[in-house]
């Protein structure tokens, strides 16, 4: 009896069940796309931020040191180096996979005199990879480099190789000072050595760059006579933001406790990253860039509190029209259930009737507005990030237990309406 009451009422309101359900579907599709969306957007922001900059700059211990306590570097003929050969070490860490692109640094100072100049300038040269093909003691192959690292560069005329023997780019405000343009050779000489090379392309990079001479590093390595050495290393990866437990490892790792050191060591904080490469990368220190690291925590925390934000207007949007269309259908109903309760029904079974008929209802409504919400999420992905967003299983326990509590708080009103109707009043038609 009970669910063939259930039934005749389904069939009689079927254009207001059709609204409850659409609206349903609505605030569901929504909020299924957004918490899709923000549950993966960690390593979309990550990924995109990754574009702008390195969050992690390897040194060696020496420099490091020096560095921190007079805010300058040795020359290179005095400073310590790292290993080039060890750079591929790198990604043999537990975060491997985190590391999305690296390049090594070596600069030095060095003249620069211009075809046809008479006399040299002092410049500085910076050695580093473009797009390195790297063998990694994995078995695995990768490329890294300067090109996919500084992509906002705008480069007149064309990116070296690093196979280049005779190839440079130059910084665009350098070029000005010394007439400088693609095509052009210049003379590079340091310590009575010298290489003659082309001007591949002039460097618009909006930095230090632009008043410098970028060289393939094999290159000013051996203008400089330091085959295989590397002067820094700066490092892209997918990181976690800080808590409380990564900022007490960046300071002292040692005094954590076992467990506490077992779970910021297995998380991809940036400084369980740095900690990481300094155990492979021998006589070197790893530091995080702390602006860009905290910057991309800022970034992604307000940008998943700007979601959360938008799915709890959306639901309570959903929760409001919910109310007005059972409110009214309830109203409708009136006689139905006064007459119901004169014949002996108790608030309990009158009530839930009603949430019966609402929570199927709602329960169709959340199916249809959770499969359109995945095909939002891939189109939120595909025009923001230029990615899909990947299917998340926990997404579907949070957006039932969502649709039932909508459902229960929009039937709120209704159900406070139907305690209160008296049957005498109802059947003589006040």
């Amino acid at each position: 009896m009970f669910w063939r009451m259930v039934t005749r009422a389904l069939l009689r309101q079927r254009s207001k069940r059709l609204l409850i359900a659409l609206t349903v579907a609505l605030g569901v599709s929504l909020s299924t796309a957004i918490l899709s969306v923000m549950l993966d957007v960690g390593d979309k922001v990550n990924a995109e931020l990754k574009t702008y900059g390195a969050n992690i700059v390897i040194r060696p211990k020496g420099v490091a040191a020096v560095d921190d306590l007079y805010g300058q570097l040795e020359t290179p003929a005095a400073q310590a180096m790292l290993a080039e050969a060890d750079l591929g070490k790198i990604k043999t860490i537990f975060w491997a996979f985190n590391i999305t692109d690296f390049a090594p640094f070596l600069e030095a100072k060095v003249s620069l005199r211009p075809e046809g100049a008479a006399e040299a300038v002092p410049v500085p040269a910076v050695g580093t990879w473009i797009a390195k093909e790297l063998a990694l003691p994995t078995g695995e192959d990768a490329i890294a480099g300067m090109r996919s690292m500084r992509s906002w560069w705008d480069v007149q005329g064309a990116w070296i190789a690093d196979t280049d023997a005779d190839t440079v780019m130059v910084g665009k405000t350098l070029a000005a000072e010394q007439g400088i343009s693609v095509g052009d050779r210049v003379n590079l000489t340091y310590s009575g050595r010298s290489i003659n090379a082309r001007v591949a392309g002039i460097v618009d990079s909006g930095g230090a760059e632009d008043g410098q001479v970028i060289v393939p590093l094999t290159m000013l390595q051996r203008l400089i006579d330091k085959p295989g050495a590397v002067g820094r290393v700066e490092v892209s990866a997918l990181t976690t933001p800080d808590n409380e437990l990564a900022r007490r490892a960046a300071k002292d790792p040692s005094s954590l406790s076992a467990q506490d050191w077992e779970t910021w060591y297995c998380t991809a904080y940036v400084s369980a990253i740095s900690y990481q490469i300094e155990e492979v990368i021998e006589g070197s220190v790893a530091k995080p860039v702390r602006q860009v690291a905290e910057s991309e925590g800022l970034i992604l925390e307000k940008t998943q509190l700007l979601m959360l934000l938008i799915t709890a207007l959306s639901l309570i949007g959903t929760a409001l029209g919910i109310a007005n269309l059972i409110t009214a259908s309830v109203m409708e109903r009136a006689p139905e259930v006064g007459l119901m309760k004169a014949l002996g029904a108790t608030d309990r079974s009158v009530v839930g009737l009603v949430l019966t008929e609402i929570v199927l209802v709602g329960s169709l409504g959340g199916v249809l507005g959770y499969l359109a919400g995945l095909g939002l999420a891939q189109i939120i992905g595909a025009s923001v990030f230029g990615s899909t967003i990947a299917f998340t299983p926990i997404v579907i326990p949070i957006v039932s237990v969502l649709v039932l509590g909508v459902i229960l708080i929009g039937s709120i009103p209704s159900i406070r309406l139907l305690l209160s109707l008296r049957p005498a009043e109802v059947l003589h038609g006040r």
